[in-house]
């Protein structure tokens, strides 16, 4: 049963989940002349990687008792992974895309890793999202309940951001 402070937030999570999709989409679309972003992907990429170590310490802080610690090292992922976002959208809409210029089999593993990161991604929004919310309304056991399926799906983006910029770094022009 969800309290008021979760009853409060739900419409706002709905909408951001929509939102932020819909927003990525759309500024994929749109290309801003004049500003030469191509250093980003390795930044993007490392902070996804950094949000990966980042969520592994703070599930490591709460198995130890270390609720602070935990709820700071939580609260550093959303930042970094706002982080990643703003800079990713940055990149795209001043850069053209690259293409994966792999063939054979990997062709198929790059684009399965690619395709099940995109939508994870979408899908993890508001995981996260509903998850913190009964963190802070102190809904512990539901927190923790949604936390071990958001946890591992958050990591696998995460993760799988890194193996996707490390896989096409090569074609970059």
């Amino acid at each position: 049963m969800m309290d008021n402070k979760e009853t409060k937030y739900k419409k706002l999570i709905i909408a951001l989940s929509v939102i932020i999709p819909l927003a990525v989409a759309i500024l994929f679309s749109v290309k801003v002349e004049g500003y030469d972003l191509t250093f980003l992907p390795p930044i993007y990429a490392s902070i996804n990687g950094l949000t990966a170590i980042v969520l592994i310490l703070a599930v490591v802080a709460i198995k130890n008792g270390k609720r602070l610690l935990h709820e700071r090292l939580m609260k550093t992922c959303l930042i970094l992974s706002a982080t990643f976002l703003v800079m990713y959208v940055a990149y795209h809409m001043t850069s053209e895309s690259t293409s994966f210029g792999g063939e054979g089999a990997i062709r198929y593993v790059y684009f399965f890793i690619l395709i099940t990161h995109i939508l994870l991604s979408i899908a993890i929004i508001p995981m996260v999202l509903f998850t913190y919310v009964r963190a802070l309304s102190e809904q512990f056991d539901r927190h923790r309940k949604l936390a071990r399926i958001t946890f591992p799906i958050w990591l696998y983006v995460a993760i799988t951001g890194v193996v996707v910029y490390l896989m096409i770094s090569p074609y970059y022009a």
